[in-house]
């Protein structure tokens, strides 16, 4: 299959009931891992790069690598750049093909926040690109993301309709005390904070800083309306730690990098089919 849109692979979410994962690659086992995944449990799954990852990768590079692996499977597929501060970066993915982007303006005001968002949505979409925005601020770091417990912010629900609507956004990442990164202590969720968000927008919901949250809470978080799952440090731990693991296994004397490089591959797919599963998204595409 071609790759799909972010709003096209959310669109019936909130109605079945399920998330769709979203997992950040940072090269292509660990992206492969998550592909034979999805096919195998045949569900829909977004690949997210940070802007980090595809400044190492290259744009154009990271979209023929996804766009590659789309098309040789019969499942949904949607390549989104995650987490883009830099505006001209971004339009920079929009032209090279990515399907979705997200611009994170929610260090901005209410006010500055709607504008710069509304005018990426304007120019995503002349080329049938979806976007996704962010209202509240999630704490936690992750590469160019770094937001502190004292700047963090809950998504307040009664601004949700307005942002949603000037915007014209596809998805929207909220803040209900998830974090990116590893959680020093177990995160708290404020679940009536996401139902009453769910009642006032149709908009597909996006939850960021899924690595530690709960199997209980994931659950809960999708039968309220959550629509996106993201998942990343996660998947970066588990890379570096698979190549420790092989080195280890291998010693010295193995000088094939495929086979250093295939233990990364199996442990990301453990870890996809597991948020597959655990999000309900299995069977779904």
């Amino acid at each position: 299959m071609s790759l799909v849109t972010l709003k096209e692979i959310l669109k019936e979410t909130r109605e079945k009931k399920y998330a769709v994962p979203a997992f950040n690659f940072n090269g292509y086992e660990d992206a492969q891992g998550m592909m034979n995944s999805a096919l195998r449990m045949r569900s829909p799954i977004i690949l997210m790069a940070s802007m980090g990852a595809a400044r190492y990768i290259g744009l154009k590079q990271t979209v023929g690598m996804i766009k590659g692996m789309a098309e040789s499977v019969d499942i949904p597929v949607c390549l989104h750049l995650d987490h883009a501060t830099d505006a001209a970066f971004l339009k920079e993915a929009v032209v090279a093909g990515f399907t979705s982007v997200m611009i994170d303006a929610s260090k901005k005001d209410f006010k500055e926040n709607i504008e710069i968002t509304k005018e990426v949505a304007a120019y995503a979409k002349k080329f049938g690109c979806s976007v996704e925005a962010e209202l509240g601020r999630i704490g936690g770091r992750e590469e160019e993301i770094a937001v502190d417990d004292a700047s963090s912010a809950l998504t307040d629900p009664e601004r949700v309709p307005e942002f949603v609507e000037k915007t014209g956004v596809d998805a929207l990442a909220v803040a209900i005390g998830t974090a990116h990164g590893f959680y020093k202590s177990t995160p708290k969720l404020d679940f009536e904070r996401l139902r009453k968000i769910a009642e006032l927008t149709s908009c597909p919901l996006v939850l960021h800083g899924g690595t530690g949250v709960s199997e209980t809470d994931f659950q809960t978080c999708v039968s309220l309306g959550m629509s996106k799952i993201n998942v990343g440090t996660e998947f970066k731990a588990a890379y570096t730690n698979a190549i420790r693991d092989a080195v280890a296994v291998n010693e010295t004397a193995e000088v094939d990098p495929r086979n250093y490089m295939k233990y990364v591959k199996t442990k990301c797919e453990e870890i996809a089919e597991g948020k597959m599963r655990l999000f309900h998204s299995a069977g779904m595409a």
